[in-house]
């Protein structure tokens, strides 16, 4: 069976990999000059290099089995090391948290440093574990398009449980009854955006979330995160995947109802199977012409974006970790002017630091900062104001937490270089309508069954994965994607 790829995002070159193993002959199509899509890599001068994307990695053991259904050992080819400790936290009153990977470490820990119980907190963790017992394999696994799927005893077993899975509080409702402290709770609320959502509106459900990095734990590939990137490229060609760099996909043939192949430049090349990598409005916009859009789906509100600040820095700040949030005074004012489409004054920060433990990625006494702060979907903002306007700001807050004392200006002394990416960039450079990072937002509780499908409902043959659709973004869902289209394709 021939099979066309588009796209060699992550979950194109896992979808490749695994339809090789099954016996396809697969040709990956991909617009730019390599692989990755949000999980690619680049370097500035003087030494630095940058994950492009993505930089928390967790549930490794979908990377791994790509290895195992090829026959390989993972540890020939892709190793990671398990962080002991997930993140920094600090606080504009001065509070500071270093919050440990273990959920027992945890757990004592927040109860040393914040007005909770060690009870307290731990009930909290084994409700966010009940609920991905629950729902987490049923619902994030499998086709939610498809009967098979809700005849199965486990769905029916999740749906009895409703009730108790917290569908209609929003996850800072859910946090703000079980934690108390206004710090813990905004600690918490901020796994909302490890999908683009509001915590304040964001389903309750999602507050599972803490137990994939506390429970399965957090890691780093030993070379960066790019290492997934790679691990899985260099698997696919063992395979004989066949990889088509700076070719553009302009068209999904279709004959009647049934998927023919695609157009490249002024070429249609005929395929049994097409599975589309693309971002799923682009996807109907630029490569289905003529085809039913579908329209619900489609118009669901954009997940969040980003503001990136890639500095290298000429110095080390032992006070961070690989992993470093700042948060703001009001995250409610903040996602507040998120949802208008804005920035607030004061934003949490996120930084991210690999050359802690890849060495590798500074000079020696240098430093590489991913420097993150949440951002509404582009829709026409004048993204070169609003970031002249934030630069400094972000800069500014950082040399407060980092050095509260009377001097000024001394952060910006310290970076030899740079590279922002903003919304636009994003969509320009990974095919993200919007540059929105994961589709669709999580903000109501039917926001996991208004996803795209994996499959489409009216061209046969036809396969969509990746961070638009289901099961959603991040570099384990879209791992999971490309489980559940094989698995769609293997039915068919």
């Amino acid at each position: 069976m021939k099979t066309a790829v588009i796209g060699a995002g992550i979950a194109g070159l896992a979808a490749a990999v695994r339809l090789a193993v099954a016996g396809h002959t697969v040709d990956v199509y991909e617009a730019a000059a390599g692989p990755g899509g949000k999980l690619s890599q680049f370097s500035l001068p003087g030494g630095y290099r940058f994950d492009f994307g993505p930089s928390l990695f967790t549930m490794p053991q979908y990377v791994d089995e790509l290895f195992a259904l090829a026959g390989e050992d993972p540890r020939d080819h892709f190793n990671y090391v398990l962080l002991e400790e997930v993140c920094r936290y600090w606080w504009p009153d001065g509070t500071r948290f270093q919050a440990p990977a273990a959920t027992a470490d945890l757990v004592r820990e927040a109860a040393n440093t914040f007005d909770v119980s060690e009870d307290r907190m731990r009930d909290f963790m084994s409700a966010a574990a009940r609920k991905y017992e629950l729902t987490g394999r049923t619902f994030l696994e499998k086709s939610l398009h498809r009967l098979d799927t809700w005849l199965d005893p486990q769905v029916a077993y999740a749906m009895l449980k409703i009730p108790g899975l917290d569908l209609f509080r929003s996850m800072h409702e859910v946090h703000a009854e079980a934690l108390g402290d206004p710090r813990l709770v905004q600690l918490f609320d901020r796994f909302a955006t490890y999908n683009g959502s509001n915590p304040y509106k964001a389903p309750g459900l999602l507050s599972m979330i803490p137990h994939f990095e506390h429970h399965f734990g957090a890691y780093l590939p030993t070379g960066g995160m790019y290492d997934i990137t790679q691990g899985i490229y260099d698997l696919g060609r063992r395979l004989g995947v066949r990889f088509h760099f700076n070719q553009r996909v302009d068209r999904i043939n279709r004959a009647g109802s049934r998927v023919q192949g695609i157009r490249v430049g002024a070429t249609d090349l005929d395929y049994d199977a097409v599975v589309c990598n693309m971002d799923v409005w682009l996807a109907y916009d630029r490569l289905l012409a003529g085809a039913k859009r579908p329209e619900k789906t489609l118009r669901q509100q954009k997940s969040s974006s980003a503001v990136i600040f890639y500095w290298g820095l000429d110095r080390a700040f032992h006070e961070l970790g690989l992993h470093n949030i700042f948060f703001s005074r009001d995250y409610a004012t903040e996602f507040g002017r998120l949802e208008a489409g804005n920035l607030a004054d004061d934003v949490t920060i996120y930084v991210n630091v690999s050359s802690k433990l890849v060495l590798e990625d500074a000079p020696p006494g240098h430093e590489n900062w991913f420097v993150m702060v949440n951002a509404p979907a582009h829709a026409g903002q004048d993204w070169d104001q609003m970031t002249a306007e934030l630069r400094p700001r972000v800069v500014a807050a950082l040399e407060k937490h980092l050095d509260p004392g009377p001097s000024t200006h001394w952060l910006e002394h310290h970076i030899r270089a740079e590279r922002i990416v903003r919304p636009p960039d994003i969509e320009r450079l990974t095919g993200s309508h919007q540059g929105a990072l994961y589709g669709s937002s999580s903000n109501n509780r039917m926001a996991a069954f208004l996803r795209h499908p994996n499959f489409s409902r009216d061209i046969e043959g036809l396969y969509f994965l990746g961070g638009s659709v289901h099961p959603g973004g991040g570099v384990p869902l879209c791992l999971l994607s490309a489980r559940i289209v094989a698995d769609l394709v293997a039915k068919s």
